[in-house]
């Protein structure tokens, strides 16, 4: 049985560790089930990323749409920051890392990030990151938040980060049109 614990730090945002089964030749892990994450609508699509060592990706977000991401290999930092205006958390930022560290196994644990919660994560080794998403794509519903903000203030564990020319054109949060700004509580 996966112990499933909604975060501490920003409501909606679920952590998950599946149970592993090893023997001799190997091991198996349920790496999602949607029962797991009761207010969530089912995952539509899943799409992979490969990334070396020192990328940041994000932050990201979506008005509509819902991301489970999952580490198969290696290690990513994972920033979170609550962008819901009148959430209870709005303004809360999570950081924590997914995959193998750097002594022992990984758990193999999983996170649930629901809309209107910006996203990120930096490659802290080369890495694959999967993730399933609720929505299929619309640039639409593609958005960002400075991944340097200092509203954010992150850690990201990397120092000199690779980005996207996207990312690195991400404005802070403070200048996010009202418009875009996700409200609570979420309509999907």
């Amino acid at each position: 049985m996966a112990s499933v614990t909604e975060s501490t730090k920003i409501a909606g945002v679920f952590h998950v560790v599946p149970t592993v089964h090893r023997d001799n030749r190997g091991l198996f892990v349920e790496t999602f089930r949607r029962e797991w994450i009761p207010s969530g609508r089912e995952m539509i699509q899943a799409n992979r990323a490969d990334r070396a060592a020192g990328c940041i990706v994000g932050l990201h977000y979506h008005l509509h749409q819902a991301d489970y991401w999952y580490v198969p290999f290696g290690r990513a930092r994972v920033v979170l920051h609550d962008l819901r205006s009148g959430s209870s958390t709005d303004g809360a930022t999570e950081v924590f890392d997914l995959g193998t560290p750097e002594t022992g196994e990984s758990d193999h644990a999983g996170v649930f990030i629901p809309p209107g919660v910006a996203h990120g994560f930096a490659s802290l080794t080369d890495m694959t990151i999967t993730y399933l998403v609720d929505g299929y794509y619309n640039a639409a519903d593609e958005l960002g938040v400075a991944w340097d903000d200092p509203d954010v203030a992150a850690d990201w564990g990397v120092t000199s980060p690779e980005l996207s020319a996207r990312d690195a054109a991400n404005p802070k949060r403070a200048e996010i049109p009202e418009r875009l700004r996700p409200a609570w509580p979420m309509r999907t």
